[in-house]
C-alpha cells in the first residue's frame, strides 16, 4: 500500500485502522473495542484486551521458532566486554529475575525504580517488571541524589534496583552513595534495594541486597496477563515548574505502535539487526533498544560507550560492521561529535558498513550540514524524524517501510499514519504553507502516545490539551511546505522578536552551521533595550580548523546578514569549547538565555556536564565586561 493511501485510511477511520494493526500482535484476549473513554473522559486504546509485553518480546519468539536467534548484543568498549543473548537465554534470565522481584513481594500494579547503567541487567530488569505486570520507572544512572529522591517519592516504588557504578570514558561513577543519599532524602520508604555488583567497582553492601545472591535462590516466574490499558512504565521528563512529569505508557497501545513503527517507519524485518545508540534512561532506549526491536523479532544492540574516544571516532563504524547493523538510529549531536573529531571522516575507510540500509536521526533538530556530511560519508539515506518522550514513537518521518519518500533537508518528514499534525496560529487556525505556527496534533492521539501523567490528570490537561481544545500541543514550532513536509523550527520560545520582526533562531543556526569550520552551534535570543531581543551565536569549531577566530566570526555575521537580512541584527558570535547539553544531546538554549540575561535558572537534572555551564558563564561575563567598557 502507498504511503498516502495508508495515511488517509488512518485519518478517515482511526479506530478501524488501529484495530487492524492490533491483529499483528499476540493477544491473550483480543480487544473488542479499540478506542474508549476512561473515567476522566480521556482516550484509551485497547483497554478491554489482555496481553503481556514481556511475552511479546520474548516468549512469543520461542513459540514461533526464534529461540536460537540472537536477541541482544552487549558491546561495552569502556569495559572491554562483549556478550550476546539468544531469545531463549534472555527469556530464561528475565524469568529468573522476575522470580527475584516476586520473592521481594512485587506483583501486578507495583512500581519499581531502576537506577542503572547501560548493561544487559538493566534491560533484563525492565522486562522482568513487565513480565509481572509491575510498572518500572528507569532513572538515568548518574542523576543527582535529589533528583532520584523526587522520582522515588512520586513513583513510590516497592523495590529499587541499582548497580555499584556507571563507567565513563575516564572515570567511574559510584552509584551507591547517590542511592543512599536519595533514600535518606525521600519521604517514601523503599522496601528493598537490590544491587548488581560490577567487576570494575565492587562495593560492600549495608542494608542493600545482592543481585546475584538473590538470583541464585529464585524460581523463574511466568508472565502475567494484564489489561491493554495497564501501565507498563513511568518515564520522567523535565517540567517547566521544575517538578518532573511522569509520562505513562500502557501495554496495549505501546506494543501495537512499536511493532507498526519497526516495520512501517524503519523498514525492519524480523531477524535483522537494529541499533539505537541511546540510553535506556531515555524514551529512545525504552522504545528502540529494549521493546520495539524485541517485539518485532529483531536483534538489538546495547552499547555502553561514547561515539568518540572508544578508542576513536571510528567506533560506531566498527559496531555497524561487526554486527551487520541494518538500521542505525542516533542523535544529530553524535554525528557532530564525530565530525568535530574526524572532519574528513577518515576513520570510516577502516570499516565495511555496507550492511547499513538507513540512518535515522532524532532528539535535536538536524541541521542540513550534518545531514549532508553523514549522507556523503555513509552513502545511505539519512532521515531526520521527530518525536517526543510524550509520543513514545515517531510523529514525523520518512516511512521507508511503507513507501520511501524524497529526503528534504531541513524537514523531519511527513506525518506518520495515525498523526493528524497541523500548524496552528495564535487563534488556533491552520496556517498556510510556509507560515510558521505551533505544531499540534488533532485528537484522538494514536496508540502508544501517553494517555495521562502519573497521578496528575489536571497537569496533563493543562500542559497538553488546554491551549487549543481538541488538540495536543507539542511545544514546538514549525511549518509545512506545499507538499505536506513538516519543518520543525525548535521550541516555541526559540522564536525571537527583533524590533517587531518574528525570527527563527533555528534558521540562523542553519546558516551558521553551514560554515566549513563549524562543528556545531546554538543561536539564542537575548534581551536588548532598543530592539527587545537580538540573536547571539555560540559556535564549536572543528578540531582541524586553522582559520583565525576573528575571521570566522566576521564571516558568520556576514552570512546571516546576507541570508536572513540586516533585520536579524546578528552581530555577536562567541567561540566555545563545548555547548551545554542534556545527556540525550539537547542543547540547553533556555539556560544559555538565562545566563546572558542575568536571570536565575534551575540546573536540569539531565545535564551532561555541569562544568560546561561554568565555562559558558565565565565567557559570557567576560564578554559583557568587555562590551560595557
Amino acid at each position: 500500500m502507498k504511503y498516502q493511501e495508508l495515511y488517509d485510511r488512518s485519518m478517515a477511520a482511526p479506530e478501524l485502522f488501529w484495530e487492524k494493526e492490533a491483529q499483528n500482535i499476540a493477544w491473550f484476549s483480543a480487544p473488542k473495542q479499540s478506542l474508549s473513554k476512561d473515567e476522566d473522559n480521556l482516550d484509551r486504546w485497547f483497554a478491554d484486551g489482555s496481553l503481556n509485553t514481556c511475552y511479546l518480546a520474548l516468549d512469543y519468539h520461542l513459540e514461533t521458532g526464534r529461540g536460537d536467534q540472537i536477541a541482544l548484543i552487549y558491546d561495552s568498549p569502556v569495559t572491554g566486554t562483549k556478550k550476546t543473548y539468544t531469545f531463549r537465554s534472555l527469556t530464561e534470565k528475565v524469568a529468573q529475575f522476575a522470580g527475584v522481584l516476586q520473592g521481594l513481594g512485587v506483583s501486578k500494579g507495583d512500581t519499581v525504580v531502576i537506577y542503572m547503567p547501560m548493561i544487559p541487567e538493566t534491560a533484563i530488569a525492565m522486562l522482568a517488571c513487565a513480565r509481572l505486570g509491575a510498572i518500572h520507572s528507569v532513572v538515568f544512572g548518574g542523576f543527582a541524589a535529589h533528583e532520584l529522591a523526587i522520582r522515588i517519592d512520586d513513583a513510590r516504588p516497592k523495590v529499587l534496583l541499582t548497580a555499584t557504578a556507571g563507567i565513563e570514558l575516564t572515570k567511574i561513577i559510584p552509584y551507591l552513595p547517590i542511592v543512599r543519599m536519595a533514600r535518606e532524602e525521600a519521604s517514601h520508604n523503599v522496601d528493598s534495594c537490590v544491587v548488581f555488583q560490577r567487576d570494575v567497582h565492587p562495593e560492600t553492601l549495608i542494608t542493600e541486597l545482592d543481585w546475584d545472591n538473590l538470583l541464585s535462590k529464585a524460581e523463574p516466574a511466568s508472565y502475567v496477563p494484564v489489561p491493554g490499558n495497564h501501565p507498563l512504565y513511568i518515564l520522567y521528563t523535565s517540567g517547566t515548574t521544575g517538578v518532573p512529569k511522569g509520562i505513562v505508557r500502557e501495554h496495549g497501545g505501546h506494543a501495537v505502535a512499536l511493532r507498526f513503527s519497526m516495520e512501517a517507519i524503519y523498514g525492519m524485518k524480523p531477524g535483522e539487526v537494529y541499533w539505537a545508540a541511546s540510553d535506556v534512561g531515555w524514551v529512545v532506549g525504552h522504545s528502540y533498544i529494549v521493546y520495539g526491536p524485541l517485539i518485532h523479532g529483531c536483534t538489538t544492540v546495547l552499547y555502553e560507550g561514547k561515539p568518540v574516544k572508544c578508542p576513536d571516532a571510528g567506533v560506531f563504524w566498527r559496531v555497524i560492521e561487526e554486527y551487520g547493523v541494518r538500521v542505525f538510529f542516533t542523535a544529530p549531536t553524535v554525528f557532530r561529535a564525530i565530525r568535530q573529531a574526524d572532519p574528513e571522516g577518515l576513520q570510516k575507510a577502516n570499516y565495511d558498513t555496507s550492511s547499513l540500509r538507513h540512518l535515522f536521526l532524532a532528539g535535536e533538530r538536524c541541521d542540513i550540514a550534518t545531514l549532508q556530511w553523514a549522507s556523503k560519508l555513509l552513502r545511505v539515506p539519512v532521515i531526520d524524524h521527530w518525536w517526543q518522550t510524550e509520543s513514545g514513537w515517531p510523529m514525523l518521518a520518512n516511512p521507508v517501510g511503507i513507501e520511501p519518500q524524497p529526503v528534504i533537508p531541513g524537514s523531519a518528514g511527513l506525518p506518520v499514519p495515525g498523526y493528524d499534525i497541523q500548524i496552528l496560529n495564535q487563534d488556533g487556525q491552520q496556517t498556510p504553507a510556509h507560515v510558521e505556527g505551533a505544531v499540534a496534533i488533532k485528537l484522538p492521539l494514536p496508540p502508544g502516545f501517553l494517555p495521562n501523567l502519573w497521578n496528575d490528570t489536571e497537569r496533563f490537561v493543562k500542559s497538553y490539551l488546554s491551549r487549543f481544545p481538541g488538540y495536543y500541543i507539542s511545544g514546538d514550532g514549525g511549518y509545512k511546505n506545499e507538499d505536506g513536509y513538516v519543518f520543525i523550527t525548535g521550541r516555541i520560545d526559540d522564536i525571537i522578536n527583533v524590533a517587531g520582526h518574528r525570527l527563527s533562531t533555528a534558521e540562523m543556526e542553519e546558516v551558521v552551521s553551514s560554515h566549513d569550520a563549524v562543528a556545531e552551534c546554538a543561536v539564542i535570543g537575548v534581551k536588548d533595550a532598543l530592539k527587545g531581543q537580538i540573536p547571539m551565536g555560540f559556535v564549536v569549531l572543528k578540531s582541524s580548523n586553522q582559520e583565525p577566530l576573528h575571521q570566522i566570526q566576521s564571516k558568520l555575521i556576514l552570512m546571516v546578514r546576507q541570508t536572513i537580512g540586516p533585520v536579524a541584527s546578528f552581530k555577536d558570535v562567541m567561540v566555545v569549547k563545548r555547548l551545554p547539553k542534556t545527556r540525550s544531546g539537547k542543547i540547553l538554549r533556555k539556560i544559555m538565555r538565562a545566563i546572558v540575561d542575568g536571570k536565575t535558572y534551575k540546573t536540569p537534572s539531565t545535564i551532561e556536564d555541569l562544568s560546561v555551564l561554568a565555562e559558558i558563564t565565565e565567557l559570557i561575563n567576560a564578554y559583557k565586561s568587555n562590551s560595557s567598557s
